[in-house]
């Protein structure tokens, strides 16, 4: 892949497929210092006024394009940058393969904290690894003062809901979530009554003395890959239905709705959504929905099944974050009765892992 240059024509040459690049996209993306300012990187300029923008000289001097346009501006441009743009490398999640995975798994990805574990280089890796597997575990993280705090605000921004900036995590008497009890919870996606749904899920264990209580995980991706594979017609009614999600407490009724399954404009997963205790399906035409609820039982059954899910314990220090749009978490049931168990969580958005990643890229590949 390369670009050339004919007549004054900026070309992209790809796999011998050539395509011009438009005048204006390049104008707009003059880097000196009088259009862009240097420090947060935005236009001193406004493109949407741009109009009748020819190339009216270029030329290629090994890795820069100069270019001078007819509204007398010439800028240099690198050309690995261009093309780096044009393919949309730049998008620093189509670097990182995801691995799905089923109970085969043998490697869980772990880190130890440490001082300045923000800025470190091990937080660059393991923002690489939640993104690769969708979910990370964190050791040795100080326990005291609701630190989930100050650790998720280490990596971005706190996402609040009706539970405050965080919760408890620990077996309450009238709990409003069955997550407050010491009942087994089966794999399911947090919060799918929200608008927008939370992303990322971090829970703190900061007691852990009961035999069960044990951490239970699912690929959600992995299960919809092996269901397309297996039951294609499941898998497209899955993904074609939406279903509303509903929370109601004393104080707030909350609703969204969204597919089990949700896939982008190229048919590649999206998010996966799944909690029966508080799904709704709208009424359909009776065979229709018949076929749903068969589909819907046969995903459960994935979900539930040894196949797919791996189990372990959280100790006191330990932090997992959990992609809430991939991944199905769970517990086994415990006895509160033997001891204290508390854990803490909270929520944040993709914006604060990819932007915190992006940034740590920045920094020690550069």
């Amino acid at each position: 892949m390369k670009i050339e240059v004919n007549n004054n024509t900026v070309i992209f040459n790809h796999n011998n497929q050539k395509t011009e690049i438009h005048p204006i996209w390049l104008r707009e993306r003059v880097r000196e210092e009088k259009y862009l300012d240097k420090i947060n990187d935005q236009r001193l300029f406004d493109p949407s006024f741009l109009d009748n923008i020819i190339i009216e000289n270029a030329h290629i001097d090994d890795d820069v394009l100069e270019l001078t346009f007819n509204d007398g501006v010439t800028s240099k441009f690198q050309i690995t940058k261009l093309i780096s743009e044009f393919l949309d490398s730049e998008n620093l999640l189509n670097t990182i393969k995801k691995k799905i995975w089923d109970s085969t798994l043998q490697y869980k990805p772990k880190y130890q904290f440490k001082k300045n574990f923000y800025e470190s280089r091990e937080m660059y890796e393991l923002l690489k690894s939640f993104y690769k597997y969708g979910f990370v575990i964190v050791k040795n993280v100080p326990t005291q003062n609701n630190y989930i705090i100050n650790f998720a605000n280490g990596i971005g921004s706190i996402r609040p809901t009706n539970f405050g900036e965080f919760f408890n995590v620990q077996s309450v008497s009238n709990p409003n979530d069955l997550a407050y009890t010491s009942l087994a919870l089966p794999p399911h996606t947090d919060n799918p009554y929200r608008k927008p749904v939370p992303c990322i899920q971090l829970l703190h264990c900061i007691e852990n003395e009961v035999d069960g209580g044990f951490s239970t995980l699912v690929d959600g991706f992995k299960v919809a890959t092996h269901l397309k594979k297996n039951n294609p017609e499941y898998f497209k009614i899955l993904t074609k239905v939406k279903v509303k999600f509903k929370f109601t407490d004393k104080d707030v009724i909350l609703e969204n709705r969204g597919e089990l399954i949700e896939l982008d404009e190229h048919d590649n997963f999206k998010q996966i959504r799944f909690n029966t205790r508080l799904d709704y399906v709208s009424v359909l035409e009776k065979n229709q929905l018949d076929f749903y609820y068969k589909a819907r039982k046969e995903i459960s059954n994935l979900y539930n099944s040894d196949q797919f899910k791996i189990e372990f314990k959280l100790m006191p220090g330990d932090i997992m974050m959990v992609d809430n749009h991939r991944l199905l978490h769970g517990r086994t049931a415990y006895n509160a009765n033997e001891g204290k168990r508390l854990l803490q969580g909270c929520y944040i958005d993709y914006d604060s892992s990819e932007g915190k990643l992006r940034y740590l890229k920045r920094k020690f590949d550069n």
